[in-house]
């Protein structure tokens, strides 16, 4: 999976995949909603959940409060400003523009966050495999200094040429950070079996090969296909390609499961630590 930069002159017929749906989500405050698990998460699962924050003004605890997950993992972008993340099994940190953390809700887990304006992030969740759905929670925090890159992208989860994340992401599953320079294009070929593939774009605009603009979603069809992407102006997007996750989506309130008992055990998981938060006075 090797990913080739071509200049402006370099211009050939599109080869690659097309859009076949776009969108610009549903805004609530300083959050775009672009996918949920009820909607395009469906079309588009293991991705299962896309927020946008943008914000000049403090995002906390009505926004990013204490509340649980289980059957997930999260992974939050943070583009610009400053946060704080904190989780109930004990880890937590600041963040700084460019860096990510990952959270792997696994059997359950609570988690809260606050931030310094002025503030933007994208936030996604991954639906976890049979096999990780039930595990131990656990999170990586990278800092900027410590994301791979080829060429263009910043190799946030999965691997890309010889750049490969460190973060213990499920197999099967890339998610990038690209910048363009206005006139510039990039072709990325996904590995085999990577059919679901998606871009979010957060600044400036680009040819795929249709126009996506600032705060659009699009998807491209499922094929092997090559992704052609070439910048309108300077431009920066998140890129997800997976292998389809094969299971349909039992949901709650904040969690997402392969089966109904799985779901069950979940909540039971978050319920039980719930009562903990309670005892010690974090939840009120």
């Amino acid at each position: 999976m090797n990913a080739v930069v071509k200049t402006p002159h370099e211009v050939h017929e599109s080869t690659g995949r097309n859009i076949v749906f776009r969108t610009r989500g549903r805004e609530h405050g300083p959050i775009t909603r672009m996918v949920s698990p009820s909607d395009i998460g469906r079309m588009i699962k293991p991705f299962v959940f896309l927020d946008l924050v943008d914000s000049q003004q403090p995002v906390g605890q009505k926004d990013f409060g204490w509340h649980p997950h289980s059957g997930i993992a999260t992974l939050t972008l943070l583009i610009e400003g400053q946060g704080h993340y904190m989780e109930s099994n004990g880890h937590e940190g600041p963040m700084s523009a460019g860096d990510v953390e990952w959270m792997s809700a696994g059997r359950g887990i609570w988690h809260t966050g606050e931030t310094a304006p002025p503030i933007k992030a994208f936030q996604l969740w991954v639906a976890l495999p049979e096999d990780r759905e039930l595990s131990p929670a656990f999170s990586h925090h990278l800092s900027v200094d410590e994301i791979p890159f080829d060429g263009p992208a910043r190799v946030l989860l999965g691997r890309s040429g010889s750049a490969a994340s460190p973060i213990d992401a499920p197999p099967g599953i890339n998610y990038f950070d690209v910048r363009l320079e206005a006139g510039q294009r990039w072709t990325h070929q996904p590995p085999e079996g990577h059919r679901v593939a998606w871009i979010a774009v957060m600044e400036g605009s680009l040819r795929a090969p249709e126009r996506v603009g600032k705060g659009e979603l699009a998807i491209f069809d499922r094929s092997n296909a090559a992704i052609e992407f070439e910048a309108i102006a300077d431009t920066r997007f998140v890129l997800g390609t997976a292998i389809p996750h094969p299971h349909d989506l039992h949901l709650g309130y904040y969690s997402v499961h392969t089966s109904d008992a799985a779901l069950a055990e979940g909540e039971r998981e978050i319920a039980r630590i719930g009562r903990e938060l309670h005892a010690k006075g974090v939840l009120r």
